[in-house]
């Protein structure tokens, strides 16, 4: 048995938790080892014992970020499926993006450092942005095929839609630090899948 894996998981949980918030501040590429082990400190040696490359620890941070992510706002949503499910899982996520780390969305500040940057974060982070928009295009399906939604919408427009809205929030939120940001976002959302109910009361 290995008694040094608890204390090595626990101590590589630590540096990922501060290395997602200096990343939304910072952006991905200002994540380096010598900067993280200062601020633990910790020696470089150590954090590259933990991670081993510069890559390795861009990648371990989002991952880490994603799983936080999916505890935080996917798990959490306990609301009955349909509507009011993909309506809890947008208010989580405008709830957890005010909150969650110091410089706002880590995810829509790495989009933006990352997307013309070919490499393995860029990689990650596509990946786990793919899962989200997916698990929302389920959510918009099962409303439509429980009639909550027009059988006319097209679920990847809706998500479209409805993830434009989130990018906006943080912008307004972080750049504009427009304090009622976040329930513009909400009114939007509500607009957004609100107006699918009246047009299916119409038709």
């Amino acid at each position: 048995m290995n008694v040094h894996a608890p204390a090595r998981a626990s101590a590589r949980s630590d540096v990922l938790a501060q290395a997602a918030a200096r990343a939304s501040t910072d952006g991905v590429e200002g994540l380096t080892i010598g900067r993280l082990a200062a601020s633990l400190g910790m020696s470089k040696s150590g954090v590259v014992g933990l991670f081993g490359s510069k890559a390795d620890l861009q990648v371990a941070t989002l991952r880490s970020a994603g799983d936080r992510f999916q505890r935080e706002v996917i798990d959490k949503a306990r609301a009955e499926p349909g509507v009011a499910r993909l309506r809890e899982l947008l208010h989580l996520w405008l709830s957890y993006v005010t909150t969650a780390y110091p410089g706002g969305c880590l995810f829509s500040a790495a989009a933006a450092e990352l997307d013309d940057r070919p490499g393995p974060a860029r990689d990650e982070l596509v990946a786990l942005e793919r899962r989200w928009i997916a698990h929302l295009e389920s959510e918009a399906r099962l409303a439509i095929r429980l009639g909550e939604l027009p059988k006319s919408d097209d679920p990847r427009q809706l998500v479209f839609e409805l993830f434009s809205v989130l990018l906006g929030a943080n912008f307004w939120n972080r750049l504009l630090a427009d304090p009622d940001a976040v329930t513009r976002a909400d009114n939007a959302i509500d607009r957004v899948l609100g107006s699918g109910r009246e047009r299916k009361n119409c038709t």
